[in-house]
Parts: structure tokens; C-alpha cells; sequence
């Protein structure tokens, strides 16, 4: 039996308007090598000058994953050569990073939970883009000298699902605290996997192999499941030292598996060194007093809503998994529902129906789906019919819910003696059925209120056809 040893580098994009060390506007999409000038292309003579609010950003991250902030940090040269880097090298940070020993906690199915470390999160600039299309390499620049924060764990996690989730949590926390927009697909969140496998009880640790630049939580798992897989047919095979080298390894989505991309370097051969054009960076008391106050984070929103609402513990864990789930939430509840119910219709009923599209997307928005709920509770229509009212409006969202309502003759029925007279219809129908009851067959009542609610089209009461027919039943 092997254990699994897994630490992930995650590369975060901070949403500044400009670069880490240039004025060069940081937009994603616009036209190739447009968004450069002599410092992002690293021209000779082109100083960088520090962007402050990718420092106020780190800040916020740090206070986050209660890390302690280094008040003095070095920004190092990290040497390497690709066609992506135009100065030759990355400024980054190796001794002393802005962040320091910090922690995140993750929260499994079961109610549990487990603390992961995080060694550190540095700034550093990013490299540009290569662009292949057959035996043809382009390169765009514009990425590159954007302000990135690599956050790296400790090799706390035993399995894909830890590293996933960790993954999303450190996505949610990002995104809570308004310092990325962490979009997988555009680059804004990634991340290079470590995985070394050993021995169960053995506490040594082997080779690992680098996963580099992952950008979706499905890949991810199956790049881990497979490299897993990998290293203990080699160890079984008696070939591990041969097969399991240090190396960066990608993963093919369409084959399902890694492959070998080159050898991983160490510190050493990065030859690492302070940069000359660039102090100390000095964070003040003034600044971490500042930029430590950060928004409500997942965790203290969970435990608000399970107090404040009554949520069950997984359902407020769903609901604040996102900021725009949260969001779209707290927008139900300013309508005066109940927590348990908005619940249910946000991530049953509504995220249901929209199935892959992003609930930013949603046709029907927070106070809709709230008015929605709100006739349920005020007993203006049923549940079943509240489910025809949420279809009517994903295809015509402009629609008002109470025009839908009388449109679709929904509107339920309360009046004892309409209900009545319908009762009264039912039960003269079912004379043998009536006569089974009153002799002690006491499931029959399902069938009397399933058939009142059918001769109603489903317009009655529930409620009221439960009482009514108990009185006459009597």
C-alpha cells in the first residue's frame, strides 16, 4: 500500500490595471504584443518600479490564510530562458517572501475538516504566452510582466480530492476578496501540481514530478490519478528510479495522461540572486493595519448563515462555495423568505435548470426566484405549480411572476367551499373507496387528496384539502 504526497503552486493574477513593474495596462484579449513597452519587453536600460497595489492585494491574501506579512521582503532574480521571457529572467521572490507560514482549512462531505499549510506566497511577473499552430511558434508578450501572487502549499494532501479541494477554496477566498477574477480559462488561476508517492508508515520523501500549468479542477484530479498510477506500477515494477525522475511533467486532456516536458530544475540552477534595480520592499505597520481588513471571507459567512438563517451546515457550505452563489443568495433573502427554502429553489430549482451556464448567466435573477418563494409561502400558488411559474420565466424572463401566475391559471385555491364542492364530487365518485376508509383503511387519504388535487388541476390548497377531507371523512 502507497500513501500519497501532494503540494500544489498556484499562480494568481492580480487584478491591477497595470503590470508589477511597468505602467503596460494588464486586459486580457487584446491584440498581440500591444500591451508592452521597453521595461515588459525587457529592453536594455528599462528599470521596473514596483506596482503598489499588487503589494496591498498580497497584504490581503496573507491576512486571509493567516499568514504572517514580512515587513521587509527581496525580490530576486530567477533565471531561465524561453522565448516567453524576454529579459532572460523573472523577477520573483526566494528568501524572503512577502507572505509567510500561513494555513487553509478544508471541508469534506462528512462535516470534517483538515488544516493544509501554505509555505508562502511571493510576488513575481509573469512570462508572456507561446502560441503553437503546427510547425509554426508565436509569441505574445502582452502577459507578460503581469503581477502574479504564487501561493505554495505544504505537501499536506494524501489524495486528488484534498488537492481539489483546496483548490476551490483558495479559488473562493480569491475571488471573496476582490484581488483576482481567478478565471480558469483565461490563465488567472493556475496551478503546477507536485506528486511523490511512498510507502504506507514510511515517512521519507521520494521523487516528485511536477505537474505544470493546470487550469480546471477535472483535469487536475485526473492528471493526479494518473501520475499516481504511474509511480506505483513503476515501483512495482522494480524500475521507479529508472521511470520516476525529477521533471516537469504535462498533461494531455485528450489522452487522459502526463508526459514528460523536461527536467525540473533546482534552486541552484535558476541561479538566484537579489536584483539590482529593485530595494527592499518595506511594508509599514500603517499598511498591514490597512490592507488587513478584508471582506467576509467563506468560512464566516457559513457559520453566519447556519446561525442567522438556520442553514444545515452542507447547505450553507454550497451556497457560500461561490461569491456570486453567496451573492445571488443574500439577494433572495432581502425579500423576506425563508433561508431553508431559498435554498432550496437557488441550488435545486434554479441551478437545476441552468445546468452548465453560469449562474451569472441566469435568465432569472436573485429577486425573481425570491418572488417566486414568497408565493409559495404566502399560499398563492403550490410548489408543483411555483416549479411551472420558474420554467415559464427561464424561456421569457421578462415576464412579471404574478402575470405569469394568473397567465397560466396557477393561482391556488383557498376558499373551503369551492374546495368543498370538489371534495364532495371526489368522494361520491369513490362510494367503495369511502366505504374502505371509514373501515379502518387509512392510507386511502392519499388517494382522495391526490384525486381533489387532479379535479382541481392542481389549484387547491394541499393544505386545505388535508383538513377538508378529514372533516368529511369524519
Amino acid at each position: 500500500m502507497f500513501e500519497v504526497i501532494i503540494g500544489l503552486e498556484v499562480h494568481v493574477q492580480l487584478n491591477t490595471k497595470s503590470k508589477l513593474f511597468c505602467s503596460c495596462a494588464t486586459s486580457f484579449g487584446e491584440k498581440p504584443n500591444t500591451n508592452v513597452c521597453p521595461t515588459c519587453l525587457g529592453l536594455p536600460g528599462a528599470l521596473p518600479v514596483l506596482n503598489k497595489e499588487a503589494v496591498h492585494k498580497a497584504i490581503m491574501l496573507g491576512t486571509a490564510l493567516k499568514s504572517k506579512i514580512n515587513q521587509k521582503s527581496i525580490f530576486n532574480r530567477k533565471n531561465y530562458f524561453y522565448p516567453d521571457l524576454p529579459n532572460g529572467y523573472q523577477i520573483s521572490q526566494f528568501e524572503v517572501p512577502v507572505v509567510g507560514l500561513g494555513e487553509l482549512v478544508i471541508d469534506f462531505e462528512d462535516g470534517t475538516q483538515k488544516t493544509i499549510g501554505v509555505t508562502r506566497a511571493h510576488l513575481e511577473n509573469d512570462a508572456g504566452k507561446n502560441i503553437h499552430a503546427g510547425a509554426v511558434s508565436h509569441v505574445d508578450l502582452n502577459r507578460a510582466g503581469t503581477p502574479l501572487l504564487e501561493i505554495v502549499s505544504e505537501p499536506d494532501m494524501r489524495s486528488a480530492n484534498e488537492a481539489v479541494l483546496y483548490l476551490k477554496k483558495l479559488h473562493s477566498i480569491v475571488r471573496y476578496l476582490g484581488i483576482s477574477d481567478a478565471n480558469m480559462q483565461e490563465g488567472s488561476f493556475r496551478c503546477d501540481v507536485n506528486v511523490s508517492i511512498r510507502p504506507k508508515g514510511d515517512t521519507k520523501l521520494y521523487t516528485r514530478c511536477e505537474i505544470k500549468n493546470m487550469n480546471s479542477f477535472k483535469f487536475i484530479e485526473k492528471a493526479i490519478a494518473y501520475e499516481v498510477n504511474r509511480q506505483i506500477e513503476a515501483w512495482e515494477d522494480g524500475v521507479y528510479e529508472q521511470e520516476v525522475v525529477q521533471e516537469t511533467r504535462l498533461f494531455d486532456p485528450e489522452k487522459g495522461e502526463t508526459r514528460s516536458m523536461r527536467g525540473k530544475e533546482d534552486a541552484a540552477d535558476y541561479r538566484y540572486f537579489p536584483d539590482p534595480d529593485l530595494r527592499p520592499l518595506i511594508i509599514t505597520d500603517e499598511m498591514i493595519e490597512q490592507f488587513s481588513k478584508i471582506p467576509e471571507l467563506p468560512d464566516e459567512k457559513k457559520e453566519r448563515l447556519v446561525k442567522t438563517y438556520g442553514l444545515k451546515e452542507y447547505d450553507a457550505s454550497v451556497i457560500t462555495s461561490s461569491l456570486e452563489m453567496a451573492h445571488f443568495f443574500e439577494a433572495m433573502l432581502e425579500e423576506n423568505i425563508s433561508g431553508k427554502n431559498a435554498v432550496t429553489w437557488l441550488t435545486v430549482e434554479l441551478l437545476g435548470r441552468l445546468g452548465s451556464t453560469s449562474l451569472l448567466d441566469s435568465p432569472v435573477q436573485a429577486k425573481t426566484l425570491a418572488t417566486i418563494v414568497k408565493r409559495i409561502e404566502d399560499n398563492t400558488i403550490s410548489g408543483k405549480a411555483a416549479k411551472e411559474v420558474l420554467d415559464e420565466l427561464m424561456q421569457n424572463p421578462t415576464q412579471e411572476v404574478d402575470a405569469v401566475i394568473e397567465k397560466l391559471g396557477l393561482k391556488q385555491v383557498s376558499d373551503d367551499g369551492a374546495i368543498l364542492a370538489i371534495i364532495d364530487e371526489v368522494l361520491a365518485s369513490n362510494t367503495d373507496k369511502v366505504a374502505e376508509y371509514k373501515a379502518g383503511k387509512d392510507k386511502l387519504l392519499a388517494f382522495f387528496v391526490g384525486q381533489t388535487m387532479k379535479a382541481s388541476r392542481g389549484s387547491a390548497n394541499p393544505a386545505k384539502v388535508n383538513e377538508l377531507l378529514l372533516q368529511r371523512l369524519a
